[in-house]
């Protein structure tokens, strides 16, 4: 599959950074986290970051932004964020992160908290500091880094996580890995269904999918398949997952969501089919929802 310009995740990074900053920082930022008194909320400070940034030729830029927040002691204290996610490693990425955190100190004299997502697809590359020496003058820089691959390892933890950003990095990491457009429509089909059987709102559900949309794209004769799958499931399911609140109407959720999988790709299920998934449990109706990705048959499927 042939990614296009908007693989490199840039807008939709900017929208979950936006809507989802403490769910962010609690996955991958867990003990910083923890650190932010978040019932005095926290402020995006675009403006400010662009007065320092746009005249600094230190190349491209991934999804910075600039929050304000406080601490538990009262502390005002501003976060840096870069989402690097270009494929290969860039060699000034550094110098940046430097630049911007002294630029931002000597502008408007307070703490600066810079934090580099790392979400290219090399192993190696890990860069956590800036260091510059001459003649017994020292520049030591350092910042705290969360590289998305080593989420591979723990995908498990991943799909347990209710945590909306879980959703994002999932997204990212599986469009990074399946560039042909079958896999990445049946990471897709995962993903949003993950959506679905988690009880968010319905606000949190449309906000989600854009961005899951947006970094799993499809080519556009899967496209349109994953299009008219969304217009059978997305506003009656999304209705049906705001009344969840108890085991038994998430397995409604779950049922109801399988069998409009199986009618998009085998068609119409049988009374007897429908029955026997209304009838199922959770942990069955999971795993037939996850074979169902690769399943060539109904039995297939059920077996």
């Amino acid at each position: 599959m042939t990614d296009s310009p908007r693989d490199d995740d840039d807008s939709p990074w900017k929208i979950a950074l936006e809507r989802y900053f403490p769910d962010f920082m609690a996955l991958l930022y867990p003990t910083i986290h923890a650190e932010i008194d978040w019932t005095q909320g926290h402020e995006f400070l675009d403006k400010e970051l662009q007065h320092v940034v746009l005249d600094a030729a230190l190349g491209r830029r991934y999804a910075d932004k600039l929050f304000k927040v406080f601490t538990r002691d009262g502390t005002e204290t501003w976060v840096l964020v870069h989402v690097e996610v270009q494929g290969t490693a860039e060699a000034g990425f550094t110098e940046r992160m430097y630049v911007y955190d002294y630029r931002l100190f000597d502008r408007y004299r307070t703490d600066i908290v810079s934090l580099a997502v790392l979400a290219d697809d090399s192993a190696s590359y890990r860069p956590s500091a800036y260091h510059r020496e001459r003649w017994g003058c020292t520049v030591r820089f350092h910042f705290p880094i969360e590289k998305l691959l080593d989420w591979h390892a723990r995908w498990a933890e991943l799909e347990a996580n209710p945590n909306p950003f879980a959703l994002v990095v999932m997204a990212h990491l599986k469009a990074q890995e399946s560039k042909d457009g079958v896999t990445r429509k049946g990471w897709k089909l995962r993903l949003v269904r993950l959506l679905y059987v988690r009880g968010y709102t319905r606000e949190q559900i449309l906000e989600l999918f854009r961005v899951l949309d947006w970094i799993l794209q499809l080519p556009q004769d899967l496209e349109r398949e994953f299009m008219a799958f969304e217009e059978q499931a997305k506003m009656p399911y999304i209705t049906s997952i705001e009344r969840l609140g108890r085991q038994e109407g998430r397995q409604e959720g779950e049922a109801a969501m399988l069998l409009r999988l199986i009618a998009r790709k085998f068609g119409a299920p049988t009374e007897a089919l429908r029955e026997r998934i209304e009838r199922a449990d959770s942990e069955t109706l999971l795993e037939w929802s996850d074979r169902i990705l690769t399943a060539q048959t109904l039995d297939e499927m059920l077996h």
